[in-house]
């Protein structure tokens, strides 16, 4: 258990007691905050308040911080490709096939189970002690994915994504020749009217803003390899995207069409490139990966073609 004490700063005076400790301790985030004062762990002068209580400047904080908890998701041991690892972060080559994290029908041998057999250093997210999945990728799409090891990490991190400052670069074959060399897509993307599983692109005002830009590297015969540069991150955006302007990603089971003249083991996307500003340091970082191998074969196919 950590104690911290703090005295209420003029700047805090008449604030909310859970933002005003979250100000104090920005590596917790709010909804921890509300929790520990719903636990009696923040006390202010030595008693216990409600989240809404107006703290006055000069008031004593009494936060106290219980070590994380385990995790209910099981360690496994799984081949894991680590391109870079420190004790806030780490950035993985994510396989084709792998699941991100446990969920109906898949609570063993997804990534997050490896994760924790892999790392001794984390923190706790949350009150778990349990790795941070600041972003995902689909279970047949591979590529960069970052994830965090503590809280402070993991919150940094997200406002990134919120605030669309992380660049992020995609690879995909998709079906149809492009007839402009690059592109920009915006187009709202919600859940899907008639299946529920689905997203959709939707009118103005009926979904939330979705940006793709695309840049076609390769033409080849009834194909196209383009690169994808995400402005905003919607569920499945990419594949949503490409198949509302009649290009669906190759081997895509959901938004693909349903008879392909090529075989492909799930969708052909690949994530290249990821790119942020690490929390601790400072620093601007960006990993890159190549497709894999069945992706690279697929292209030589289609250029003997």
């Amino acid at each position: 258990m950590k104690e911290y004490v703090f005295n209420v700063p003029a700047e805090l005076g008449g604030e909310r007691l859970d933002l005003a400790v979250t100000r104090l301790l920005p590596e917790l985030t709010r909804a921890r905050v509300q929790k520990l004062i719903g636990e009696g762990q923040i006390l202010v002068d030595g008693t216990a308040r409600k989240a809404n209580f107006r703290v006055r400047e000069g008031q004593e904080l009494t936060v106290y911080v219980p070590a994380p908890r385990a995790s209910t998701v099981v360690p496994q041991e799984m081949e894991l490709e680590i391109i870079y690892e420190d004790s806030d972060l780490l950035v993985l080559n994510k396989q084709k096939g792998v699941v991100v994290h446990p969920a109906a029908g898949h609570v063993e041998n997804t990534l997050v189970n490896a994760l924790l057999h892999h790392c001794r250093d984390l923190s706790g997210i949350g009150g778990e002690k349990r790795p941070g999945i600041v972003h995902r990728l689909d279970k047949d799409t591979s590529g960069v994915l970052v994830v965090a090891k503590n809280d402070r990490t993991h919150l940094a991190l997200a406002k990134q994504f919120k605030d669309h400052s992380i660049t992020r670069e995609y690879v995909a074959v998709v079906h149809g020749e492009f007839s402009v060399r690059r592109g920009t897509i915006d187009a709202p993307i919600a859940r899907h009217p008639k299946e529920r599983k689905k997203m959709a692109v939707v009118p103005e005002g009926k979904g939330r803003r979705a940006v793709t830009h695309f840049e076609v590297l390769e033409i080849l015969p009834g194909y196209s390899y383009v690169a994808l540069r995400l402005e905003t991150g919607r569920t499945h955006q990419i594949r949503v995207h490409l198949a509302f302007i009649g290009h669906p990603v190759v081997g895509d089971p959901v938004y693909g069409y349903k008879k392909q003249r090529i075989s492909a083991n799930g969708q052909v996307l690949h994530a290249r490139l990821l790119g942020f500003v690490h929390p601790g340091s400072g620093r601007y970082m960006e990993f890159t990966s190549e497709p894999p191998a069945d992706f690279q074969e697929l292209l030589q196919t289609l250029r003997a073609q």
